[in-house]
């Protein structure tokens, strides 16, 4: 098995500043488990630095196993019902504009963590009500009604990663379905039209450009809002390998095929990542949103 050097162009700089240091003091102090860390994501110095954090709930360890994963995975912490109200302490603390909430997948719950999802919701709402925020949801899978309490809970964005096309499911995803996961992006905007989507996936893992334009596709079709596109970057040597490092160019690509298919927002990068300046994002979504609105009362 031949291990690919990385590029120039993939390379992130050391965690070093002071702003990444007391976030790390907050996060630890506080017991939060943030995705940043659990997943090794090459913007740490970059986000925490800027007192940006995805703040992981939950527990630290998932009932999957998925392939390019670097989150443990045996049996489930139990749940911590002190949670939401530490998350919400933490966020009051770093006085964020914007903040991401994801989690590891919890299969053994009845509803998969999403009423534990709308309870960190609604406590960020009480302590910081000027705060805009992101949920990063499982697929909660065979929960029947899962995603619908977490939509619900009124959270500006609804993220869920399709991750990868649906050839690579099998390989990459095996817990999860390629179908179910755009079913429940495309219920998000059933419930709550107005709500913002969005859903990414990484490159690099074996997929073909055209089974990446098929995705877009599909995510068009579920009126999916946002997509982010970045290089997969192999955790360990236990984890998928890389492919292949996908050039500068070819992510331009995509970005310019995403907007010709009508996304009001795309990210693609090597290293853009899910909640990479999801707040500077956010902005951006709004105003694109608008503009969009204002040509259509043209038309």
């Amino acid at each position: 098995m031949t291990i690919l050097k990385k590029p120039d162009w993939i390379r992130a700089k050391a965690p070093q500043s002071e702003g990444f240091f007391e976030t790390q003091k907050l996060m630890r102090g506080l017991k939060l488990n943030t995705v940043c860390e659990e997943a090794a994501c090459p913007n740490i110095g970059e986000c925490w630095s800027k007192k940006h954090a995805t703040i992981m709930i939950l527990g630290s360890i998932c009932t999957r196993a998925c392939a390019f994963c670097n989150i443990d995975t045996g049996k489930p912490d139990l749940l911590d019902p002190h949670e939401p109200e530490r998350v919400a302490e933490a966020l009051k603390g770093l006085q964020l504009h914007h903040v991401v909430i994801t989690s590891v997948d919890r299969d053994d719950l009845e509803d998969g963590g999403a009423n534990h999802f709308a309870r960190v919701i609604q406590e960020i709402r009480k302590s910081s009500p000027n705060t805009t925020i992101e949920v990063l949801t499982p697929d909660f899978l065979r929960k029947e009604g899962a995603c619908d309490i977490v939509i619900h809970a009124k959270p500006d964005v609804y993220n869920h990663n399709l991750e990868t096309v649906p050839r690579l499911y099998q390989t990459v995803r095996p817990g999860a379905r390629y179908f179910n996961s755009l079913r429940l992006l495309n219920r998000v905007k059933e419930v709550d039209p107005a709500m913002f989507t969005k859903s990414g996936i990484m490159v690099g893992l074996g997929e073909g450009k055209e089974e990446v334009l098929q995705v877009m596709d599909d995510l068009r079709s579920a009126q999916v809002d946002f997509l982010t596109i970045g290089q997969y970057l192999q955790p360990t040597p236990k984890h998928h390998i890389v492919d292949r490092f996908v050039t500068p160019e070819e992510f331009e690509y995509y970005k310019k095929m995403a907007y010709g298919k009508g996304f009001l927002m795309v990210s693609s990068s090597p290293l853009t990542r899910s909640s990479h300046h999801a707040g500077d994002d956010f902005i951006k979504l709004k105003q694109a949103r608008l503009e969009k609105l204002k040509q259509l009362s043209v038309v």
